[in-house]
């Protein structure tokens, strides 16, 4: 679906480490200095799904697929990014290219560790990040306007429509409030050409409270700091130790990992509620294919129809799509496989009308 998650944040809050432990690779360096990532790293990921693998029980299918999540980390921003320090614009337009942000605030003090803005305080630097993203959207904006309204004096609907978006959002801004601000009092069918403008701040955020170790399992004043600041924006806010993290995703033994966790105090690792935060945040669903060769997950856009469904699998199927062979995953599990959902008439035959729904174990019938 081409739908990825930013890591963002000021230097050396541990972005690197965390994308390194997501993606159990060594892709991204990770050491302590300014911008010692440049270019960004790109990465799959795959999302814990439980109800996958109790599908794939029931099915006794060979394999195992689940659905993938993309993460980017993006170089470190600083104080004046908009203007260019640090290498600004560039890494604000890489930003402009991910679908959501999750924002790695350091939470932790170490004096070995350098912090650009000279002390640890994750709500400052949250405020930071968003300044320039605002200022960002601002300049972008106010560039915009001008070429808008004289299309519009020419009677341009289309530049009509824009102008009519980004006058309100370039005042939000003025203010120091986030385009998002102007997104939220607007009707659904607006909320879709707003969107389409690509403003940074109305991209949905997720904050990270990067702890220690000895942190990680009750969190401390620096994370509890960031997360009352999460909750006056409603967004989200997770508390890791992505060093604990990358040692984690580094063993290959589910026994091995299941017991340095149990150490710690932690029920599972941090990364899993990352990526199903990051899938909320996008507002995706997944939906199943089950069989004997394999039980599969699927990515969606939360309200899609069936015929979308069908075409995140194969654009043939949307094509042609006849009919959706729907089961729900909780019947699916209580009757115990496929036929016996039939029997048992949960088996639901849907249109090119239904609305997916999440956990739904669908088999698509199409003709080309």
């Amino acid at each position: 679906m081409g739908l990825s998650c930013g890591i963002v944040g000021l230097p050396n809050v541990g972005k690197s480490t965390l994308f390194n432990a997501l993606t159990a690779t060594a892709a991204a360096e990770a050491a302590n200095y300014p911008f010692c990532t440049i270019e960004p790293n790109e990465g799959r990921v795959s999302v814990p799904d439980e109800r996958l693998t109790r599908l794939a029980e029931l099915a006794h299918s060979a394999k195992i697929i689940p659905t993938q999540l993309a993460f980017m980390d993006i170089a470190g921003l600083v104080r004046g990014a908009a203007q260019g320090e640090g290498l600004g614009n560039q890494f604000l337009a890489h930003i402009r290219e991910v679908d959501a942000i999750i924002h790695v605030a350091r939470c932790f003090e170490d004096s070995n560790v350098t912090h650009v803005e000279g002390s640890v305080d994750p709500v400052r630097d949250a405020a930071v990040i968003a300044t320039e993203l605002m200022i960002a959207d601002l300049e972008s904006v106010e560039k915009r306007i001008p070429a808008l309204q004289k299309k519009a004096k020419g009677g341009e609907l289309d530049a009509k429509e824009q102008l009519a978006l980004l006058e309100p959002a370039r005042e939000s801004l003025q203010r120091g409030q986030p385009a998002s601000v102007v997104e939220s009092s607007l009707d659904s069918e607006k909320k879709i050409l707003f969107h389409r403008l690509n403003l940074l701040t109305t991209k949905p955020v997720l904050y990270v409270a990067n702890v220690g170790e000895e942190d990680a399992a009750n969190g401390n004043a620096l994370s509890r700091a960031l997360e009352a600041h999460a909750q006056t924006e409603s967004a989200p806010c997770i508390r890791i130790a992505a060093a604990i993290e990358s040692e984690v995703s580094l063993l290959p033994d589910p026994a091995d990992k299941k017991a340095f966790l149990d150490s710690l105090g932690l029920a599972e690792p941090g990364l899993n509620a990352i990526i199903r935060a990051g899938y909320r945040l996008l507002d995706l669903i997944t939906f199943f294919t089950v069989g004997p060769k394999e039980a599969r997950a699927w990515t969606l856009r939360r309200g899609s129809l069936a015929p979308q469904a069908a075409g995140v699998i194969h654009t043939d199927f949307e094509r042609g799509f006849i009919k959706a062979e729907v089961i729900g995953y909780d019947d699916y599990v209580a009757c115990g496989n496929e036929a016996a959902a039939r029997d048992a008439g949960k088996l639901r035959q849907e249109g090119k009308d239904y609305v997916v729904h999440d956990g739904d174990v669908v088999h698509f019938r199409f003709n080309v």
